[in-house]
């Protein structure tokens, strides 16, 4: 790879003391943004800060959906036939012009904007598929801890490719949990009952768990230290949703993700690439 071709693969979760040599705001900065609103209303800017997520919001119908899962059906089996697992298409605007125009649709936009304000930065798109009968769970865990950004301001989209509910294992939030800064967490990066490698203990001590039930083309909205998980999916049916991350342009990325970024909105801030949409779909 030479210094002009950007990459398109990183590191899903980078190492411990990779992100502990950063110094990193992990505290919860409340949207601010006065309007004039395209989507949400004040009281839903409010909510937002008072419990860290929002939802459900419809962003596509179900003739567009049925086209979208369609697409991830050819791109999963892909992966598969590739002998990798069904949690690695990850980092997948950098590769797929395809996820690339959902990542950067004018209806997700303008959701995310009404939050972060003018200037905002598309930089994250992975699929969280269960397969049928899958037995890994989600732990409890906060967004922000994985990432290396700062100050933590980040907010993640769940598009549900698939129907989700308590069934198939939909995600599961516990709401306020996002003021309470970065929360200790314990490392299971040997037990491969996880996809991720931290859970954080304890965490009936918080309050009651929201389920996010979405349909397909359905949306939810968390902040990046909010806490959330979901359980293993022992149905028959599949359970898919693909991540959509994105924050505001005056936050700092290092260990190389600001060569993730799309200037979704705002004027290109210096330090974030904006990566044009890739060929491949």
């Amino acid at each position: 790879m030479t210094a002009s071709t950007p990459p398109t693969t990183f590191q899903t979760i980078p190492g411990h003391d990779e992100l502990s040599a950063i110094p990193r705001d992990l505290s919860f900065h409340p949207c601010d943004t006065t309007g004039p609103f395209q989507v949400l209303s004040r009281e839903q800017v409010e909510r937002f800060n008072r419990d860290g997520y929002l939802m459900p919001f419809r962003i596509f119908s179900e003739s567009e959906m049925a086209e979208i899962r369609q697409y991830f059906d050819r791109l999963l089996q892909r992966y598969l036939a590739e002998g990798k697992d069904s949690y690695s298409i990850s980092s997948a605007h950098l590769r797929h012009g395809r996820v690339w125009d959902i990542l950067t649709h004018p209806r997700i936009v303008a959701i995310v904007r009404d939050l972060l304000g003018p200037s905002v930065i598309a930089w994250g798109s992975h699929f969280f598929c269960k397969l049928p009968g899958d037995g890994k769970v989600v732990s409890w865990h906060q967004d922000a801890s994985y990432w290396p950004l700062t100050p933590s301001k980040a907010v993640t989209v769940w598009l549900a490719i698939d129907d989700a509910d308590r069934d198939n294992g939909c995600m599961k939030y516990i709401p306020g949990t996002h003021v309470l800064g970065h929360l200790t967490y314990q490392l299971t990066e040997n037990d491969p009952a996880y996809v991720l490698n931290q859970v954080v203990p304890e965490v009936e001590k918080y309050g009651e768990p929201v389920y996010v039930e979405l349909r397909a083309g359905e949306a939810s909205l968390h902040s990046d230290l909010l806490l959330h998980g979901s359980e293993a999916n022992y149905s028959a049916r599949r359970r898919c949703g693909l991540t959509l991350r994105y924050t505001s342009g005056d936050v700092r990325a290092y260990l190389g993700w600001d060569q993730k970024g799309v200037v979704v909105a705002g004027e290109p801030p210096p330090h974030w690439a904006n990566r044009t949409r890739p060929v491949e779909d």
